[in-house]
């Protein structure tokens, strides 16, 4: 994490000549309320090895088959509320050793020369479904945004903070799969 955004205030009591100043500092959150709540935006997916990107066609008949849907509850999400939505492993040939969400804050700085470098970190990742899970069983999607490490998407001319999910599939036999989902954050009253 390298942008960084702090608000401090800083208070320096002087008491004369024989006395020590007395000094504190404070940080503290700045909360602009935003004139209307985005959209519910919900979004279903569906995965399988047809759906998959960035793999060779002659490598998908070596995939085991599956089919896992959901639905993501928002993908403008509330800051201070939990993130939450649903999948459902409809069909899978491989076992599923377990399923992941992990939280990606990326950071876009431009420099003088106007060039960008992107840095993507890890925020967090949080285990769904540990084992095989049964097939056509809801399992939720709920997870709560980590407060020092997030912030409202930020889209500047300089720099950007944007967030995404990535839900992470585990399968026994060693394979993975990563279905990546972009989200805004802001912050709602």
């Amino acid at each position: 994490v390298y942008v960084n955004v702090c608000y401090l205030i800083h208070c320096e009591c002087k008491r004369g000549v024989m006395k020590a100043p007395l000094e504190k500092e404070l940080e503290f959150i700045v909360e602009v309320p935003s004139d209307s709540p985005p959209a519910v935006d919900p979004r279903d997916f569906c995965i399988s090895p047809e759906s998959l990107e960035n793999i060779r066609a002659a490598s998908i008949s070596s995939i085991p088959r599956f089919v896992i849907a959901g639905k993501l509850h928002r993908q403008s999400c509330p800051i201070n509320s939990p993130f939450t939505g649903e999948f459902i492993i409809q069909q899978s040939e491989a076992i599923v050793r377990s399923v992941e969400l992990q939280l990606v804050r990326s950071e876009t700085i431009r420099d003088a020369s106007g060039s960008s470098q992107r840095e993507a970190t890890e925020i967090q990742v949080l285990q769904i479904a540990d084992g095989d899970v049964s097939h056509n069983l809801v399992v939720p999607i709920y997870m709560i945004f980590p407060r020092l490490f997030t912030c409202p998407t930020m889209i500047t001319e300089d720099f950007r903070i944007e967030f995404e999910l990535n839900l992470i599939v585990l399968f026994a036999d060693g394979y993975m799969v990563t279905e990546n989902f972009p989200i805004k954050l802001h912050r709602s009253h």
